[in-house]
């Protein structure tokens, strides 16, 4: 059985932050295009891998907030890391305490369909340090957070050449870009 792939998406402001002080959802560039694309890459089949913080605000999410995408996204498979919890309220999904590196790479060569992350930015540092990042989508929003910024996306990453697989704008002002690990040492 071919090893499943998994690609880490994450959400960052033009200049590398991952959140800011005042940021709110999506950066507060929400838009038609984007939620489509939401729509359409919950719908794929897939395996959600997650760390405990992401999991417990998006399941702190309010019930007048949760429609029928929420409820498709909680019903995904998808492993929640933590050494904290002990169980999780979605129907979807599992905790798993060990180590996440080690349970990954085991996700990957079990899994029927692909693995993706969702949020969860010091888990996805961990699986592009330990080569198990396929590829890496980068959402870009149009906007210096400046030093309102908050938790510098790729701080502490290790350095990896990566090759452009594809790229789109959505709305007319968000850059989405797919890259792929190439296993080759950066230029020098």
């Amino acid at each position: 059985m071919p090893t499943a792939t998994l690609t880490a998406d994450l959400f960052v402001s033009a200049d590398g932050w991952a959140r800011g002080e005042r940021s709110p959802g999506y950066f507060g560039y929400f838009g038609p295009e984007l939620g489509r694309w939401i729509e359409e890459e919950s719908a794929r089949p897939q395996h959600v891998v997650m760390g405990r913080l992401t999991y417990e605000a998006l399941d702190a999410v309010p019930a007048e907030a949760r429609d029928e995408g929420y409820e498709q996204m909680t019903r995904l498979p998808t492993t929640v890391f933590s050494r904290t919890l002990s169980s999780a309220a979605w129907p979807g999904a599992v905790v798993e305490s060990r180590d996440l590196v080690e349970a990954v790479g085991e996700l990957k060569e079990r899994s029927e369909v692909p693995l993706r992350t969702m949020g969860s930015l010091s888990l996805v540092k961990q699986l592009l340090n330990a080569g198990l990042v396929d590829r890496l989508r980068l959402m870009t929003f149009p906007l210096l957070v400046g030093p309102g910024g908050r938790e510098a996306t790729f701080d502490g990453v290790e350095e990896a050449e990566l090759a452009l697989v594809d790229h789109t704008v959505l709305d007319g002002r968000i850059l989405l870009v797919e890259y792929a690990p190439t296993g080759r040492p950066i230029p020098h």
